[in-house]
């Protein structure tokens, strides 16, 4: 018999502000909606839009950076799987179910403003070259055979 697979890539904005809970043994879980638009053109050439929304979970320490640092209106990308739940409505009576994204990896989207931004979990792209405050600073070590980086990129350096 084949294996299952499951993976869903969504791209959209938070719905709502994450919520964070905990399960009865401990385990920390964030909840939060996820919108995602779509723009096409239909038969008659008009621009449409269309808006799906998306239930989102996310466990441990990535739901719990995302609840720190996003908010509704957020934007997001987000990896992962989908789970459907069951369950019986006590109201009701009926039968239930869901279908719900387990976030696997996810990155914030934005420009680093409270508007959203980007969240780089401790590891950055960019360095802070000024030694904090009491540490010495060790002097920057160039081999003579690089050249100075004066910014120019020029196109007979490139290999290919």
């Amino acid at each position: 018999m084949a294996r299952g697979f499951s993976k869903v890539i969504l791209c959209g904005n938070l719905t709502r502000d994450p919520e964070m809970r905990a399960t009865p043994s401990g385990a920390q879980v964030c909840g939060f909606g996820l919108a995602v638009n779509r723009v096409y053109r239909d038969a008659s050439g008009a621009n449409r839009e269309d808006v799906s929304f998306f239930d989102c979970s996310a466990w441990g320490r990535s739901g719990e950076t995302i609840a720190q640092y996003a908010k509704k209106g957020t934007g997001m990308l987000v990896s992962g799987r989908l789970e459907q739940r069951s369950w019986d409505d006590k109201k009701t009576g009926e039968k239930r179910s869901r279908v719900e994204v387990i976030v696997e990896e996810f990155n914030f989207l934005g420009g680093g403003n409270s508007e959203g931004g980007s969240y780089t979990g401790g590891a950055s792209s960019s360095r802070n070259n000024s030694p904090a405050e009491g540490v010495d600073a060790e002097p920057e070590v160039v081999p003579d055979d690089i050249p100075a980086d004066d910014g120019e990129v020029k196109l007979d350096d490139i290999p290919f």
